[in-house]
C-alpha cells in the first residue's frame, strides 16, 4: 500500500498503530487487521521493547487539566551540532491536549529569553493558572519569581529525582528526541529550527496520540471545544531578528 510505505518513510520510528491512526485521521477507511497483514508482508514490523516497571507513584497524582490553557509544562533539552557545538531547546506544552505551544532552540537560554517566550504565549493563548517545571537553575532566578507573581501564575516545581511528576513533557521530550534530535545530523542551528518547525506542525495537526483516543492534539481540542480555525505554534516562529543577533554573539 503506497500510503503505508510513504508513512514508514516519513515516520520510521512510529510503528503500525500510529500509521493506522494517521490513515484514519486522513479519512482512509480500512480494517486494521487487513492493514496489519499488509504491514507484515512489507516487512515493516518493529521489535517490541521490553516493558519497564512503573516508578513509585507520587503523593499528588498527575491529573489532566479541565481545559486548554489551564496548565503548561516546560523543560529544557540539550544536544550538539555535527561540529560538537552544544545547543539547548526550551519546550512548552499544554497538559490538556499535549499540544506543543513553542520550542525555542538556541546556543544558550537565559531567564530573560524564557520570560519573553512565556509572555509571547500568554498574549497568544491567554494566561495559564499554573506552570509545571523541574528545579533547574534557569527557573530559580529572581526574575522568574517576579514574573509569576505579576501574572498570578502558580509555578509548580517537581521534587528532585521525580521526573514522573512532570510526565507529560517527559514523554514529549522522548518523542522530540527520537523524531528530531536523534534522527538528523545537524550542521547549523538554523537546520535544527527548520526541522523542528516542520515536526511540530505535523505533531500538532496530524500525529495520533494514544491518550487522546488516536486524535492529534489539535483534532482533540477542536472536538472538545467545537472551535474552528484553531491557532497553533510552529516552532520557532517568533523574533527572527533575535536569532540573528544571538548567533552573531555566539
Amino acid at each position: 500500500m503506497d500510503k503505508l510505505q510513504l508513512l514508514a518513510e516519513q515516520h520510521p520510528v512510529e510503528g503500525f498503530w500510529k500509521y493506522y491512526g494517521r490513515l484514519r485521521n486522513e479519512g482512509v477507511s480500512i480494517n486494521h487487521k487487513r492493514l496489519y497483514r499488509i504491514y507484515r508482508q512489507l516487512g515493516m514490523s518493529m521489535r517490541r521493547k521490553v516493558k519497564r516497571r512503573i516508578p513509585a507513584r507520587v503523593k499528588e497524582p498527575l491529573c489532566v487539566p479541565e481545559a486548554f490553557t489551564h496548565t503548561w509544562s516546560i523543560d529544557f533539552m540539550s544536544d550538539a551540532l555535527s561540529n560538537g557545538t552544544k545547543f539547548r531547546s526550551f519546550n512548552v506544552i499544554d497538559d490538556y491536549n499535549r499540544e506543543v505551544l513553542f520550542i525555542e532552540t538556541a546556543y544558550s537560554l537565559k531567564s530573560s529569553r524564557v520570560i519573553w517566550i512565556l509572555n509571547h504565549l500568554v498574549n497568544r493563548y491567554g494566561c495559564p493558572k499554573c506552570i509545571r517545571m523541574d528545579n533547574g537553575p534557569e527557573f530559580v532566578a529572581k526574575l522568574m519569581h517576579s514574573w509569576s507573581e505579576a501574572n498570578a501564575i502558580s509555578f509548580k516545581y517537581i521534587q528532585p529525582g521525580k521526573p514522573m511528576q512532570n510526565a507529560y513533557i517527559e514523554r514529549f521530550n522522548k518523542s522530540y528526541r527520537v523524531g528530531v534530535l536523534d534522527a538528523y545530523l545537524f550542521d547549523t542551528i538554523d537546520e535544527v529550527r527548520e526541522i523542528t518547525g516542520v515536526w511540530v506542525d505535523d505533531y500538532n495537526k496530524n500525529r495520533p496520540h494514544d491518550a487522546l483516543g488516536g486524535l492529534s492534539p489539535l483534532m482533540y481540542r477542536q472536538q472538545q471545544t467545537g472551535a474552528v480555525g484553531l491557532r497553533y505554534a510552529t516552532a520557532p516562529t517568533a523574533d527572527p531578528l533575535h536569532y540573528a543577533q544571538q548567533d552573531q554573539q555566539h
